[in-house]
Formats: structure tokens, C-alpha cells, sequence
């Protein structure tokens, strides 16, 4: 028999590894960004041109590289970050494994300028699909500039599978975030298509943080700081009022490297146990300063993932370091549920001297005349004490009237909280005997049928009713709106914004007016007639949610997800009392509808109970 095995060529190798490395246009990004903060570089400018796809160009002012340099940096597993294996329990640095550029080369054109300090030209290398197309000297400012153009083009089969622009841009923006926030002392910026999307000067954690999501996030952090033998915690939590609906806003850096741990995020949520509403998160933003021998970073491809020698002394740690904080600035409740707040020594009152306090005693006051005049020891005005004449207190009551008619009529509209027995089956307001429905535990709608009775969820029925409505209001007509006297001023960050222009044509269609969308800060003129002015904030909140979580790569999936996410918000709710005539509008609008069986996430509207059913019960 033949021998069968035989190695790789190096250009096929490069594209089996730019598999693990390279899954987006966002992985390029993130592992360029590495390098170039590797390189200790002060300024790093990203510029990228249709999500990625066309063009992604790194320019930082690093240390750069020299002809030999620039030529090993694209060879497999060629790194200047480790030299044995025991450095890998030891890193301080981003990139180490070596694959990174020998991966984007293989599968784009890259184009790479670079010069030293103290070298007088740069070098210029030019690679498409691992092979150097040409190397020559080129005049450059200090540093690297990389450009990576039209990436996957000799793999057209992983160029199909990437997303729209929209969605691409969006997994940018998250790595782009992940690694400015780890490193504030640094000033990124990012252009998308010409149009500038984030500059970043150099400044602490905490302004990075409102930089990228917003002046108003200020307000909502929470210092958490923390230093034990184990581990430095820093960082900042949401206040519990702020949490949101979505897990956007969170993140864990482990010695300045962003990382995924659920099993954090436990200790997390655990220290906000009690304080959060129901289906929310909490934001939070820590960094977590480690030995680096204590962990483990080589256990996933995009190094996201770390192993911990004592997770469990981790989360404790976490946890309290959560809980102190919040307690320290009077976020969590106290123990003490009688003490009074206005009761507390301000801090100023802690050096001074107590005072004696003057007693000064008014011998001349005699609370038994009639009329005296004395003067106020405190304030120095003068009050008359003066005994009221109660002779005439029958006046007191000239006017009214005490005939019999008149106290049945006055109380005629008393209610009395004790409930009247009576031989009814439903009370009144539950009861909607004139349309044939009524109402159950304020969830279900019960109607009679010929053949039995049919249970309705009505909150799923009027999400069924408000998606077929919504969904042909933005794909056929346009909804009615209903005109704010005042304009409505919602804050969001960088991130949503560009989601709210993405989907802004089709929230028009369904009543929502927007005179002005600005950084951070969009302007409602209109919204539409089924919802209220209070709850247009919460609802495009959970639009955004909905959008960030399922991240639509087409034109049909958007307008699907975007009708399904405003109905579930619009619907109605369970335990929301209906009268018999909003009953009855709900039941028969829902059976107009094309699917009225199952709501638009595919659970059941409402069940039939036969008489047969029924019978059976009571055999």
C-alpha cells in the first residue's frame, strides 16, 4: 500500500488556520488592533470601507519594523512575543501565537508600510494570497500601516457567508469598543465609508467609558475597587435603576484583555440579587488585574476565553467587592429600616466642637389672659395668644342644609370595602354577558362556542392582531401618527444610534416621527396612536434589544423582527382588566387574522374545551 499522508503546502495551511483566526471583517480588526498596541503605539486609526469587506486599514505610530521584520511578521507561527513554552504561563502581551497576519494574508490582498525610529526610509510589502507580490523601500512616517483589501476574495464560499454591511458593522463596533475600553490611555479613532464613527482622545476609564456610550452614562456608574492577594478589581457598575433589557453593556477585562465568563457573570448578578426588576441586567464594566501564571489564555482560538486556577475565590471576591460598592454609595438598602437619613452627622460636623446650648425663659408670659403680646425667643416677631370666643358656634354651620333628601343624596356614591354576597357567578366587571366573553384572572378571555367554550391568552392574541397590522403598515401603507405637543429627547449611545438609522425607515412607517437624530440624542416629533408618550422610551429600548440580540442580516428579516419586537412591547399585558367590549374587539379582530392559532413566536393563542371534553371531566 501507497503512503497516503503527506504535508500541507504552506499557502493551503494559512487558509485552514485563517479559518480559526479570521470567522469576520471584526476578527481582522481585532487582531491588527492587538499588534499595534503590542507595539506600544499612542494614536491608532482605524478606517474601514464597506463594513470591511473592501478595505480595513490600521495606522498606529508604534515602534514599527525593520526589513527583516516586516518580512518574518508574515510567516507561520513567527512571533517576537514568546521564545519558549514556558512563556506562555507568563504574558503580558496581546498577540503571541504567530498566525494572525500569515492567515489574512493568505486570504487578501495586504498591503504593509512600517519604519523604525531611527531609520530614514520605510519598507513596503505587498502580498496577495501568501505570495509577496512585491518589497520595496518607501517613505513613511514612524510606525505601521496595514491595509487589508477585499478579503475572502480566493474563498468565495466564506465571502458568501458574511452578513449585510449593517450587521458586519455592528461586530466592528463591538470589537473596536472591547479594545479602546481596555486601553484608555490610548486615543483610537474609527471611520466607516468617510464619516467618522469614534474618536477617542487619551483620558481614565471612567471618560472612555462615557465617550463611547454616552455623556449620560456618567451618571449611572458605580466605582468598585477592591485589592486582595488574588486578584485588583477596578471598575464601574451600573446603578440598579439604569439596568437594561439587553446584556449590551457588559464587560469583563482580565489584564486589560476583554473575556466571556458566564460563571462571572453569576457572581455578577448575585450581588445584584434583590435590587434589579424582573428581565433586567445590570451594566458593569471591571477589570480584574491577575498574576498571569494564576491563568490560562491559549484555550480558545480568539483568546476570549480564560481558565482560572481559583474561580471560586474569584466569584466571592467579585461578589462582596459588588455588594460593598453598592452599599458604600447608598445604592443597596440598609439593614436598619427605621433609621432616619435626614438624622445622619453630616461628614463636615466630624472635628467641630459641640455647643452649649443658651436657655433663655420669657417670665413676663402667662398663657391664661385673654389677649397677651409676647415676643418669640427664636425668631423676635410678636404673636397674640387670644382665646377664641366659642359662644357663637352654631354660626359655624349657617348654610347647610340637614333635610333627609339631602343626606340620601350625599350619600348615595359611598362605596364600602366589604364585599356583597350575592348569587352571581361572575361580579360585574369581570362579567361580559352582552358579547358573550368574559374575563379570567385578568389573563384569559373566555367566549362561548356552539360546540364549547374557547380560552384566549389575550396578550398573545393582541401581539397576533398587533404583527399582521404592524407588518402591513411597513411593507404597504403607512400607520397613523399622533403628534407630540412637545418633542420627545431620548438619550442613547454611538452603538444604538446607528441601529435607530438602520431601522428608522420603517419605524416611520408604523407612526413614529423623528425630527432630528443627532450622536446622542434623537428627537420624536410622532409616535404612533396605540402607544402612550411614557412608553415610547422603554419600547425602542427593547427594539434595540431585539435587533442587537438576532443582528437581521436581510431587508425581510428586519421588517419581520422589527414588527414582531414593537407588538410585544404595544400588546397588551397580562394582568390588565378588559371590559366586555375590549373583549370582544380583541376576539373578533383575531380571528380576521390570517394566523390567529398561533402568536408570531409560535405559541398557541388560545384552546377549545368541548362539551364532550367537558363531560368527561365530571364522569
Amino acid at each position: 500500500m501507497s503512503d497516503i499522508i503527506q504535508l500541507l503546502p504552506d499557502h493551503v495551511a494559512n487558509q485552514i488556520a485563517a479559518g480559526e483566526v479570521v470567522q469576520r471583517p471584526a476578527s481582522v480588526i481585532k487582531e491588527l488592533l492587538e499588534n499595534a498596541i503590542d507595539a506600544y503605539a499612542h494614536n491608532i486609526q482605524v478606517v474601514v470601507k464597506d463594513a470591511g469587506k473592501t478595505l480595513i486599514q490600521i495606522v498606529d505610530d508604534g515602534a514599527g519594523m525593520s526589513l527583516t521584520d516586516a518580512r518574518m511578521c508574515f510567516e507561520r507561527h513567527a512571533t517576537s512575543k514568546i521564545k519558549s513554552a514556558e512563556d506562555l504561563f507568563s504574558l503580558n502581551t496581546k498577540g503571541f501565537r504567530g498566525e494572525a497576519l500569515a492567515s489574512i494574508a493568505a486570504i487578501a490582498h495586504v498591503e504593509l508600510k512600517t519604519k523604525p525610529q531611527n531609520e530614514e526610509v520605510g519598507t513596503c510589502i505587498k502580498i496577495e494570497g501568501s505570495k509577496v507580490t512585491s518589497q520595496e523601500p518607501c517613505v513613511t512616517p514612524k510606525g505601521t500601516s496595514l491595509c487589508v483589501k477585499n478579503l475572502f476574495y480566493n474563498i468565495p464560499a466564506r465571502r458568501n457567508f458574511l452578513k449585510s454591511d449593517a450587521v458586519e458593522l455592528r461586530h466592528i463596533i463591538d470589537e473596536f469598543q472591547r479594545v479602546a475600553m481596555a486601553h484608555p490611555s490610548i486615543a483610537f479613532s474609527l471611520f466607516h465609508n468617510g464619516g467618522e464613527l469614534f474618536q477617542l482622545p487619551s483620558t481614565n476609564h471612567r471618560q472612555r467609558i462615557t465617550n463611547i456610550f454616552g455623556a449620560k452614562t456618567n451618571e449611572k456608574l458605580v466605582p468598585v475597587n477592591e485589592d486582595t492577594e488574588i486578584v485588583k478589581i477596578s471598575g464601574f457598575v451600573g446603578k440598579p435603576e439604569f439596568a437594561k433589557r439587553s446584556r449590551g453593556e457588559q464587560f469583563f477585562f482580565v489584564n486589560n484583555r476583554f473575556i466571556k465568563s458566564p460563571y462571572l457573570n453569576h457572581a455578577v448578578s448575585a450581588a445584584f440579587d434583590g435590587l434589579l426588576k424582573e428581565k433586567t441586567y445590570p451594566s458593569y464594566f471591571l477589570y480584574l488585574d491577575v498574576n498571569p501564571k494564576s491563568i490560562d489564555i491559549n484555550i480558545h482560538p480568539t483568546k476570549t476565553e480564560i481558565k482560572f486556577d481559583d474561580e471560586h475565590a474569584l466569584y466571592a471576591m467579585l461578589r462582596s467587592a459588588i455588594k460593598h460598592s453598592l452599599g458604600q454609595f447608598s445604592v443597596a438598602p440598609v439593614l436598619d429600616f427605621d433609621r432616619d437619613a435626614n438624622l445622619d452627622t453630616p461628614y463636615e460636623y466630624k472635628n467641630r466642637q459641640a455647643q452649649v446650648p443658651k436657655i433663655e425663659v420669657d417670665r413676663s408670659f402667662n398663657p391664661f389672659e385673654n389677649e397677651l403680646n409676647t415676643s418669640s425667643i427664636r425668631s423676635g416677631k410678636s404673636h397674640n395668644f387670644r382665646k377664641e370666643n366659642t359662644q357663637s358656634w352654631e354660626s359655624l354651620y349657617a348654610g347647610l342644609k340637614t333635610t333627609p333628601e339631602t343626606n340620601q343624596h350625599q350619600f348615595k356614591q359611598v362605596e364600602f370595602e366589604s364585599e356583597e354576597v350575592t348569587g352571581k357567578l361572575f361580579d360585574d366587571n369581570h362579567s361580559g354577558s352582552e358579547a358573550g366573553t368574559f374575563q379570567l384572572q385578568k389573563k384569559y378571555i373566555v367566549s362561548t362556542l356552539k360546540s364549547g367554550i374557547l380560552v384566549i391568552d389575550q396578550n398573545r392574541a393582541h401581539t397576533r392582531i398587533l404583527y399582521e397590522e404592524l407588518l402591513k403598515n411597513i411593507t404597504i401603507a403607512a400607520a397613523v401618527s399622533q403628534q407630540l405637543l412637545f418633542p420627545l429627547q431620548l438619550q442613547f449611545n454611538t452603538h444604538e444610534i446607528e441601529m435607530l438609522k438602520e431601522i428608522k425607515e420603517s419605524l416611520e412607517q408604523t407612526g413614529f416621527i423623528f425630527s432630528n437624530i443627532e450622536d446622542e440624542t434623537v428627537e420624536i416629533t410622532g409616535i404612533p396612536t396605540l402607544i402612550s408618550e411614557s412608553e415610547v422610551g422603554i419600547l425602542l429600548e427593547q427594539l434595540l434589544s431585539d435587533f442587537e440580540n438576532e443582528v437581521p442580516d436581510n431587508g425581510f428579516s428586519q421588517t419581520d423582527l422589527l414588527a414582531k419586537s414593537l407588538a410585544k412591547g404595544m400588546a397588551v399585558k397580562s394582568g390588565t382588566l378588559l371590559n366586555s367590549t375590549e373583549q370582544q374587539h380583541i376576539v373578533n379582530r383575531l380571528f380576521a387574522c390570517k394566523e390567529p392559532d398561533v402568536s408570531p413566536f409560535n405559541k398557541s393563542v388560545f384552546v377549545t374545551l368541548t362539551v364532550d371534553e367537558l363531560d368527561k371531566k365530571f364522569t
